[in-house]
This record gives structure tokens, C-alpha cells and sequence, in this order.
């Protein structure tokens, strides 16, 4: 099996800075970037921002400027450096990652349980 996990999250003013890690463990072959999501009460899961195996990224437009994600494939961590927080961060962060389990397997997604960010104002 393979398993998520993420740590980084707590509580910090408005202004301040989180960094989030997604660690990857168990049957891993290859892990190839990797996402960071949230949901808050009411709405849609949203795409915080992604990264593909060749570095390249996607942010959602609340965040573009004060997020930055990065990966380390051979260390099967996946990071979101969180600037300039806001209070309407506050959420639930879900970390997600494509992973094969054998050089033949088809990749597949995988989510971890989540890391919460609360912003004071």
C-alpha cells in the first residue's frame, strides 16, 4: 500500500508564513509531482497548485504570487511554501500524489489525510 502524509500545518497570523510537506511511503516505485487541495465549508474541492515530474506548475488564482510548490521525487516529498497568509486560508490541506508501485504499473493518485491551516486575523 502506499501512504500520504502531510505535516506543516498550524496556527499563524495573518501575514505569516507555513511550509506543508506530503511524504510518500510504502510500495513505491516512482513518484512523479504532485498536488496540494483544498476544501473549505460549502464549496468545491479546489487545486492549490500542482507540480508534473518536469517541474512545471499550476496555482489557483487565490494563491498565485504567495504559494509556491516544489517536489523532490527522489526523496518522494511533495512541499507548499505558504507566504503572506490570509485568514481566508484557513483550511483543510490535502496533499496528493501520482505513484506506480512496479516499473509496469499505471500510475495511480493518491491522497493523503490532510493538514489544517488556521490564519488569525
Amino acid at each position: 500500500q502506499v501512504h500520504l502524509t502531510e505535516s506543516g500545518g498550524g496556527l499563524v497570523q495573518a501575514g505569516g508564513s507555513l511550509r506543508l510537506s506530503c511524504t510518500a511511503s510504502g510500495n513505491i516505485f516512482q513518484i512523479n509531482g504532485g498536488g496540494w487541495h483544498r476544501q473549505a465549508p460549502g464549496k468545491q474541492r479546489e487545486l492549490v497548485a500542482g507540480i508534473n515530474g518536469e517541474g512545471s506548475t499550476v496555482y489557483a488564482d487565490s494563491v498565485k504570487g504567495r504559494f509556491t510548490i516544489s517536489s523532490d521525487n527522489a526523496k518522494n516529498m511533495v512541499y507548499l511554501q505558504m507566504n503572506s497568509l490570509k485568514p481566508d486560508d484557513t483550511v483543510v490541506y490535502y496533499c496528493s500524489a501520482p505513484v506506480r508501485t512496479t516499473a509496469w504499473s499505471n500510475w495511480r493518485d493518491y491522497w493523503g489525510q490532510g493538514t489544517q491551516v488556521t490564519v488569525s486575523s
